[in-house]
């Protein structure tokens, strides 16, 4: 996997129905802990509610997949929760619905709804990000050079992830891997040939919210 989706930023969004009110908080998280953190701490900011139910999806690839009717009927929360964020197509992505009960039982149906419709309203609030794993590549430059240099790679679409000033300036730059050779390309038209990146890692890079 190179690419994927994810939420663009922190979300929460509510259902009523009946009485009972459904509040899901809608979290990017980078592996389990995190999000049995984000649980606990919404039990601990409302300890009134009757119920935490919890999805979560992680990894690239959504292979780790986790859900929880934390007291609920089997099956009315947390497996419909996990069905709205596998069906967004996210992943390092937890969900926590907190329920205020609210006197009236609403049925199997009725919360199947409740838990799906308050994921997916704070995934409309959340919006989404394609994250891509692009290849590191530093490149190092006279002071005479960087600006003019850095410039002209910004300018013909090249990622410029951090700039740092020390005798020299290196650069550290950002490619898809079918990528790398154009940007090698530009940097030897920006240099004159004087200068060539050096592939140094891997990291994962958000893309622009959508």
């Amino acid at each position: 996997m190179t690419s994927y989706v994810t939420v663009a930023r922190p979300a929460t969004a509510e259902v009523e129905d009946r009485g009972s009110r459904f509040l899901c908080t809608l979290r990017r998280v980078d592996d389990e802990d995190q999000a049995r953190a984000l649980v606990a701490g919404l039990r601990r900011a409302h300890p009134d509610a009757r119920h935490h139910c919890s999805a979560l999806v992680l990894g690239p690839d959504g292979a780790l997949q986790r859900s929880s009717d934390d007291g609920e009927p089997a099956g009315t929360a947390g497996a419909p929760m996990l069905d709205v964020l596998r069906g967004a197509g996210v992943s390092d992505v937890a969900a926590v619905v907190s329920r205020w009960f609210g006197g009236t039982l609403l049925g199997a149906g009725g919360l199947v709804r409740a838990y799906g419709d308050a994921v997916r309203g704070a995934l409309v609030e959340a919006g989404t990000v394609r994250r891509s794993l692009l290849t590191e590549l530093a490149l190092e430059l006279d002071h005479a050079d960087a600006g003019r240099v850095e410039g002209e790679l910004r300018a013909r679409g090249v990622t410029v992830l951090d700039v740092a000033h020390d005798t020299r300036v290196r650069l550290l730059l950002a490619a898809a891997s079918e990528e790398v050779d154009r940007v090698v390309d530009v940097v030897a038209a920006a240099t004159a040939g004087r200068s060539r990146p050096v592939p140094v890692g891997e990291r994962w890079v958000d893309g622009p919210p959508r």
